[in-house]
């Protein structure tokens, strides 16, 4: 017998799972590479970049390669995996069932005016309507002027005429001192009004709500903290140019920058990562129509009433057997009678008398 130890080999490598692990970063690179792409396309080859804007610049390519890779890690899953491709196909292709203006309906109220949050609230609506359109408008504003896609050139012999210029073409001139001018250039304090709004009422409720303590301040707090903060530094940006002759102007602009570039590169990791999710849940409402339109609706097994469409339990019960759980039941139970079920259990296992 041989006094060296027998070597074994390593198993062969599951190319499925190596595939798996490598599609997240592949995503994520291919993202950040289109991103600093459109920079130097945008900006003529840095011609009309501004190097004040580097932080801000690089802190989107990071944005860019994170969400990528979260979108990508989150699509794995079985679930989302299966209700992405089936949103995706009821809003490509409506069918019969689903007319084009169902889907234009669904995008409008659900994604742009959010009325799923009014039905709970008035005042948690306008909250939120002011933090997406604050956060929506300062985006459309900041990242054309971060990526060099728009800049501004003084008009010779003037003093407050500008140039627009547009992926390097001039197009119309503008005066900082008009109506129009200004509220072009203060377009960003007006998002900021709109984010310093709603992020205050939500930092109010959720201190105030009952059982808060400091292991929720990163999920819940930490989030509305960083917007209110990147607003009220943008406007302190203005209020030292405009009124207080520039005085602490750099010092405040480094502040600014470091807030927006952490918050940058902290969306798809935290609560934030949302933003990316929500639009996908579009096509799960679709879904649940088409399911409904083509299918018709499945009834509860204990009192017969309506539940979902056929198709998005079958999909359900399909992703429930991928993952282990076997609730095959439970899912074509309606929830009244899960309620009822669950009250039974509770006072016959847990405590009699309940």
């Amino acid at each position: 017998m041989s006094d060296h130890p027998t070597t074994r080999s390593a198993p062969p490598a599951d190319s499925a799972a190596l595939a798996g692990r490598l599609r997240a970063p592949v995503a994520g690179a291919a993202v950040a590479l289109v991103l600093t792409g459109a920079i130097l396309a945008g900006s003529r080859n840095l011609d009309n970049f501004d190097v004040a804007l580097l932080g801000y610049a690089i802190g989107t390519v990071v944005l860019g390669f994170g969400a990528a890779y979260r979108t990508v890690l989150w699509a794995e899953s079985p679930a989302a995996r299966r209700y992405l491709v089936r949103g995706w196909k009821a809003i490509l292709k409506p069918g019969p069932g689903l007319p084009k203006s169902v889907v234009r309906r669904t995008a409008l109220s659900t994604l742009l005016l959010q009325r799923f949050i009014a039905e709970r609230s008035t005042a948690r609506w306008l909250a939120h309507q002011g933090l997406f359109w604050g956060v929506i408008s300062a985006s459309l504003i900041t990242f054309p002027l971060t990526f060099g896609w728009i800049h501004f050139r003084a008009v010779e012999g003037t003093e407050s005429l500008y140039w627009i210029y547009m992926n390097g073409v001039r197009t119309i001139s503008v005066d900082a001192l008009g109506s129009a001018g200004w509220l072009m250039f203060h377009g960003l304090n007006f998002s900021a009004v709109l984010v310093i709004g709603g992020g205050a009422w939500f930092l109010y409720q959720r201190w105030s709500e009952r059982g808060n303590n400091l292991t929720r301040f990163g999920r819940d707090l930490l989030p509305l903290i960083a917007l209110i903060a990147i607003s009220v530094s943008g406007l302190l940006l203005t209020v030292s140019s405009s009124f207080m002759d520039g005085f602490a102007y750099q010092p405040l602009a480094f502040i600014h920058m470091c807030t927006v570039v952490l918050t940058l590169v902290w969306i798809p990791f935290g609560k934030f990562f949302h933003t990316v999710q929500r639009p996908a849940m579009i096509g799960i409402h679709l879904h649940k129509e088409a399911s409904l339109a083509s299918g018709g609706s499945l009834e509860c097994r204990v009192c017969g009433a309506e539940i979902e469409g056929a198709v998005f339990v079958g999909d359900l019960q399909k992703t429930m057997a991928e993952l282990g759980l076997d609730y095959s039941g439970w899912v074509e139970t309606c929830p009244a009678c899960k309620r009822i079920a669950r009250g039974a259990s509770y006072r016959t296992d847990v405590k009699a008398g309940f």
